[in-house]
């Protein structure tokens, strides 16, 4: 068989680009595949995706990058601060659709398939133009499609907004119930433009070839199950369910400036499984008064911890240092006090090296999906703290299906207490349930490296989507 080409087209977000590269190199290690990865490139360009981007081309040489240029009028700053942030990207992508198009034209030889980040639904007009198969790359926990495909027929039937429903439990197949307020910020308010559009697009996904998911069989069969039975899109038909995870960052062992980071050398005089890591992702910040009471707690508890502190915009606004100021932000004396237990990084920690350290025994995360499915492979019991977009329904997932971590009390609240900082540190740390949690996430490790050997259950979903590939000229 000839070589195929696929294009691979991300959403903007280095959360988004991150998880698309790595599905570019599980195609690429298969062989006979060509990948291109589209990326929008606005033209005020977070630094973040920048350097990712840069990082991407230099570390990846047989994947090829194309930079999408949109017009500036097309996605302003007064627009993005006017609206959802969300809406900022939409439109993007929506602007980018023209320069996709004359891409794919000129592609010599043609495209065989284009893959579609869940964002980048309105592209599926395009690929329909160019009579190229479309697939969608859900990015995501296979829990959240099944809510998502579900939603549409939710949403009409709702009495009123999820934002007006607190804590009404919704029901979806394929996953435990959801409260209405742990749906994802998007779609709480059903009069708001980001929610239409985004309801509008998750309407369009059956259109799809196919939907690739970064997940894997053991930990999320039900979900999977539900999908591929049709019961979350009854009356339609489900596209073909690719599960293909987990598809995260090998790490490297290396800081920014490329070097081991100092941190890894801190855990390597860490006894095993002795320390507590917080990290919340680039945009996981918090308030002053929130890093107080997590430092006291992580006092109180005792335990060693590394912790990756990044304050908020509104803290931030207070220095001209992009840093923020520990001193200020952290009680008085607590660095002088924990100097021997613990470790404040500002802003960054080479997070995918830190999990895979046999020094770390617990992780405090945000329950992004990335970070999500690191812990997994990594086997580190996580502690549930969700702060924005869908993460909330991650949590869900990952406490009462998963069962790969607790949740915080509070998070939902104004202010989570450092006692119960302190009360689920020692939980995961000390506790009989602790120990059920560690052997559970030994189980993970191991069934998450089983399902992307040669052989196992992603690999061979994968398999199946390159057969799917061989029958485009037929």
């Amino acid at each position: 068989m000839a070589e195929k080409t696929v294009v691979l087209y991300p959403s903007l977000g280095v959360g988004h680009l991150k998880p698309m590269a790595q599905l570019a190199k599980a195609i690429l290690r298969r062989g006979g595949v060509a990948v291109t990865i589209a990326v929008v490139d606005p033209p005020e360009k977070d630094a973040v995706l920048a350097a990712a981007l840069a990082d991407l081309a230099t570390t990846n040489p047989s994947i090829t990058v194309r930079l999408l240029p949109i017009p500036p009028s097309s996605c302003t700053s007064k627009e993005k601060k006017g609206s959802h942030p969300l809406m900022f990207i939409l439109n993007a992508l929506r602007a980018a659709n023209p320069a996709l198009r004359e891409f794919l034209r000129s592609r010599v030889p043609a495209v065989d398939a284009i893959v579609l980040d869940m964002f980048c639904v309105d592209a599926l007009d395009v690929a329909a133009e160019l009579a190229i198969p479309a697939y969608i790359f859900y990015p995501s926990a296979a829990g959240d499609l099944a809510v998502y495909l579900q939603l549409p027929g939710l949403w009409r039937a709702a009495p009123s907004s999820f934002r007006d429903m607190g804590k009404t439990a919704l029901d979806f197949a394929g996953v435990p119930p959801i409260r209405a307020h742990d749906m994802p910020e998007t779609m709480k308010d059903r009069e708001s433009e980001v929610a239409r559009v985004r309801l509008q697009q998750i309407a369009r996904m059956p259109e799809a070839a196919g939907i690739l998911v970064n997940s894997f069989e053991w930990l999320e069969s039900r979900a999977l199950n539900a999908m591929r039975e049709g019961h979350c899109l009854p009356g339609r038909t489900t596209p073909r369910i690719y599960c293909v995870g987990p598809l995260v960052d090998g790490g490297s062992g290396a800081g920014e400036n490329g070097e081991r980071h100092a941190c890894l050398e801190w855990l390597d005089r860490q006894p095993t499984r002795s320390v507590v890591f917080l990290c919340f992702g680039s945009l996981g910040a918090f308030s002053a008064a929130q890093l107080k009471e997590t430092a006291r707690g992580l006092e109180r508890s005792g335990h060693r911890f590394l912790w990756a502190v990044r304050s908020s915009p509104k803290e931030q606004g207070k220095s001209n240092s992009p840093e923020p100021e520990l001193g200020a932000l952290l009680p008085d004396g607590f660095l002088e006090r924990t100097k021997d237990i613990g470790l404040v990084l500002k802003n960054w920690a080479p997070q995918t090296d830190v999990l895979r350290h046999e020094a770390v025994g617990a992780f405090v995360t945000h329950c992004g999906w990335n970070s999500a499915l690191e812990g997994v492979v990594s086997g580190v019991p996580m502690i549930c703290w969700p702060l924005y977009a869908e993460q909330r329904l991650n949590k869900v997932h990952m406490v009462e299906e998963m069962k790969v971590g607790v949740a915080v009390d509070g998070y939902d609240e104004e202010l989570v207490p450092a006692e119960e900082v302190d009360a689920k540190v020692r939980l995961v740390m000390e506790s009989e349930e602790g120990k059920k949690l560690r052997d559970r996430m030994a189980t993970a490790k191991e069934m998450a490296a089983d399902a992307i050997r040669e052989g196992g259950s992603s690999d061979m979903e994968l398999g199946e989507f390159f057969r799917g590939l061989g029958k485009i000229d037929l």
